[in-house]
């Protein structure tokens, strides 16, 4: 078996935890592949030793035939494996050493049953939607997908005006402080923040939710997934914020913006008892009540 692990810097109060997924792996005589970035911070920094088969530093040199990729870290960290992965088709598993840990849902109680349980087969693979963007003046380089949402957003004090279309026909204007186009991935992040709908992961769907709109009539709205959103945005100042996920770029107010499902998925490995609906209730707190 081989696989990648892909982190970023972590708190000391973490360093049991690293140390026990290197162990395991070495255990089942796995070939691991490390980031060489967070090798090196693991090396220099955290003063680990492990033992490995190599390192990779992106989507290019990513090992042929690696069977996971385990993302170490939070949600954030968990987003950036879009850009390692792509169109590979190597699943992900997170594992949590942050905070909420959405994405990210192995936790450090349970890392070492659900590890073990990924590598003795006992998982399940979730195929999550990605977001594709295009512009045409090809403002974006390198990645254009998002797996959680995609961001239109003022740059100044003025608000934007968002017209979309949605395939060909005219959909309405958002005068807003921005737009977000979110997928059922999304729906947990800053989807919800600004009143969007919670969405389960095997809904085809897209979601539309203005942020901080002018008028009260504007809500949220879920379109298929089928849907090609064409965006185009008006403003008082010289352009906008255009973001995927985490990753944001400011652009010309001539820019034209279009969103549809991307042609490949995220597949995000999921442990047979770990539910969308238990991972609501436990980290969002969802139905909780200190009445009941």
């Amino acid at each position: 078996m081989r696989v990648a692990v892909f982190g970023r810097t972590f708190p000391p109060s973490a360093r049991e935890e690293i140390t026990t997924l290197f162990s395991i792996l070495q255990a089942f005589h796995v070939d691991v592949f490390v980031h060489s970035a967070f090798y090196r911070y693991l090396k220099d920094r955290a003063e680990l030793n492990m033992d490995i088969r190599g390192t990779f530093t992106g989507y290019e040199d990513i090992p042929e035939k690696t069977d996971f990729l385990f993302s170490v870290g939070g949600d954030g960290t968990f987003l950036e494996t879009v850009g390692l992965v792509r169109d590979r088709g190597i699943p992900v598993a997170g594992i949590n050493i942050g905070r909420l840990g959405f994405l990210a849902y192995i936790s450090r109680d349970t890392l070492s049953e659900s590890v073990e349980s990924i590598l003795n087969g006992r998982y399940e693979i979730e195929e999550r939607m990605l977001l594709k963007v295009e512009t045409q003046k090809m403002v974006l380089e390198g990645l254009n997908v998002a797996l959680n949402d995609v961001r239109l957003y003022k740059t100044g004090g003025s608000l934007i005006t968002v017209h979309v279309r949605a395939d060909d026909e005219f959909l309405g204007s958002y005068w807003a402080d921005g737009l977000l186009v979110s997928t059922p991935t999304g729906s947990t992040a800053y989807n919800l923040s600004v009143g969007g709908p919670i969405v389960v992961p095997e809904s085809h769907s897209i979601i539309l939710s203005p942020i901080a709109p002018h008028n009260l009539s504007v809500r949220p709205m879920v379109l298929p997934d089928s849907a090609v959103l064409k965006l185009n945005v008006d403003t008082r100042d010289r352009g906008f914020q255009l973001a995927l996920d985490s990753r944001t770029k400011e652009v010309g107010i001539d820019t034209s913006v279009t969103i549809c499902r991307a042609a490949y998925t995220l597949k995000m490995v999921r442990i047979e008892d770990i539910s969308f609906f238990s991972t609501l209730r436990n980290k969002l707190m969802w139905g909780a009540d200190r009445r009941n």
